[in-house]
């Protein structure tokens, strides 16, 4: 299955975590969209979806971010990209606890209509099943983001992506559902706890001998990569973004 829909514009929300850690996620999956024929908008207004203030229990200061959210894109039709399950989760999800705090509704439901995660807007609105050329000679297993599975009801979009992308065998780990421990500031405030869910998440992917982790959130995969470097194991992680941008 492979149908394009050529010359669609989309707008992307780059994650304030992507902008300034993983930069190449955001590269990778601007790459991607335009290997399918979309044609890639983006609002330099744009900042933050809200969800750390929200997470650190700065209600306040996240009723503004998230109000500058929908005032950056509401006055757009176009579907909203963004390769964070979390954010996109903030916004259909968190975003109904401020409808009482001045942000309109009317607002609020027209962008939730048009956000959508990046594998999920894919699979599901393009309608593709694979990106040509994508190539990665390596064996690989999936991190399912709590946010992805669980607020945005994604499991099978990546996987169905990964699949097909020549040269990438896909292992699935143990109880890949369960959480990798990051939780933002979860792993600021309980540290220990962080860390624990942490190592048997690492002990699940490492039973299948992978040579990379993928995970379609940046956060995850930074969560992975600093306890792994700490424990000495020297498995890559991914972002699908980039997974699905390698090779060509």
């Amino acid at each position: 299955m492979l149908v394009v829909l050529y010359g669609m514009e989309v707008d992307i929300f780059i994650p304030c975590f992507v902008d300034q850690l993983y930069p190449d996620v955001g590269f990778s999956m601007v790459k991607v969209l335009e290997r399918l024929g979309c044609k890639v908008c983006y609002n330099p207004e744009q900042t933050c979806c809200g969800q750390p203030a929200y997470n650190a229990g700065h209600f306040d200061e996240a009723v503004e971010v998230a109000g500058k959210f929908l005032k950056d894109f509401r006055s757009e039709s176009k579907y909203i990209v963004s390769p964070s399950a979390s954010c996109v989760g903030m916004v259909c999800n968190g975003y109904p606890n401020f409808l009482r705090k001045n942000i309109l509704s009317a607002d609020y439901q027209n962008v939730k209509s048009r956000m959508r995660e990046f594998s999920d807007f894919l699979v599901n609105v393009l309608g593709v099943d694979r990106v040509p050329g994508a190539r990665l000679d390596a064996i690989a297993t999936y991190h399912d983001s709590c946010s992805a599975l669980r607020e945005c009801g994604i499991k099978e979009e990546p996987r169905l992506l990964l699949r097909n992308v020549q040269g990438l065998e896909l292992r699935e780990m143990a109880e890949t559902d369960q959480c990798c421990g990051f939780g933002g500031t979860f792993a600021v405030k309980f540290e220990s706890i962080s860390v624990a869910m942490a190592e048997q998440k690492i002990t699940h992917a490492m039973a299948v001998e992978p040579d990379v982790i993928i995970s379609t959130d940046s956060s995850c995969l930074l969560q992975y990569q600093s306890v792994m470097e700490k424990k000495g194991i020297s498995v890559k992680t991914m972002h699908l973004a980039e997974v699905l941008a390698s090779g060509w």
